[in-house]
């Protein structure tokens, strides 16, 4: 199991302690792996974007506009968090559905 996030976000760490035996990958220092940003924007759609950040709030309309894995790859902090990659099973976020799926 790993989680995709970031090393300063309560909502991943909140993860990581529930989740200690799964790997950490922070976005920010270590990117996504090839492939993985396409296969969760296929599995989530738009939702995979953070539209509550303040990166997001940040951006231009323009910006706002674009294609979202190249605002993903542009701006880490954009991507919804965590992403959790257990095999062939994904999880977007820590909400009480993938808390009760994981834990």
């Amino acid at each position: 199991m790993i989680i995709y996030g970031l090393k300063t976000c309560d909502t991943c760490r909140k993860a990581r302690k529930a989740l200690p035996e799964a790997d950490f990958v922070d976005i920010r220092e270590a990117g996504l792996p090839e492939g993985l940003p396409e296969r969760a924007q296929k599995r989530f759609g738009d939702k995979i974007l953070n539209t509550r950040s303040t990166t997001w709030r940040g951006l231009s309309e323009d910006e706002r506009a674009g294609d979202p894995l190249t605002l993903i790859a542009a701006h880490p902090a954009l991507m919804k968090r965590p992403l959790i990659v257990d095999g062939d099973e994904m999880h977007l976020g820590w909400d009480k559905t993938v808390q009760a799926a994981l834990t």
